[in-house]
This record gives C-alpha cells, sequence and structure tokens, in this order.
C-alpha cells in the first residue's frame, strides 16, 4: 500500500479532470481525493496498491481529452487508510 500527494498543472480545469480522475482511481481500486486548486492546478491524494497507484499516475500525466498536462510532481507520503474516492 502506498500514497501520494500529486499536483498537476498546464490546463487541467475545466476540462473534466477531476470526475474522469475520479473515475479512473475507482476503476483500479485506488482510493483518494481530487480538487482544484487556485493556481489552477489539479491536487490529488492516491493510495492503494503500489502497481493501481502507479497506473492513475500515468494516466494522470495525459488526463482527459481536453486536457494539457505541463507537469505532474507525486510526492509520497505516508499510507492513511483513505477509503472511497471523492471530488473535493
Amino acid at each position: 500500500m502506498i500514497r501520494r500527494h500529486v499536483t498537476v498543472s498546464g490546463r487541467v480545469q475545466g476540462v473534466f479532470f477531476r470526475e474522469t480522475c475520479r473515475r479512473e482511481s475507482l476503476s483500479y481500486g485506488v482510493a483518494g481525493w481530487v480538487r482544484n486548486r487556485a493556481d489552477g492546478s489539479v491536487e490529488a491524494v492516491l493510495e492503494g496498491e503500489t502497481d493501481a497507484v502507479e497506473q492513475v499516475l500515468a494516466w494522470m500525466r495525459s488526463g482527459p481529452s481536453h486536457a494539457v498536462v505541463a507537469d505532474v510532481e507525486a510526492r509520497p507520503e505516508e499510507p492513511t487508510g483513505e477509503r472511497g474516492f471523492t471530488v473535493r
């Protein structure tokens, strides 16, 4: 079990990034949350099996079809037992 605190920058708001991220995460069994930040980036926490979290991170590097991802920063954190996946 791993946890990553992720910041995605680029054109990532207004392109269904958060909802698509929620669906992708649930499809891989990854728990956590995602939200827009005031600076135009998207912030997320992903927690789950290593391979599953890596799959979601790989998706985040391109995002949904109308997104233009400039950078993805994923910082490791200690797992906290997240359950479900929410859009904040």
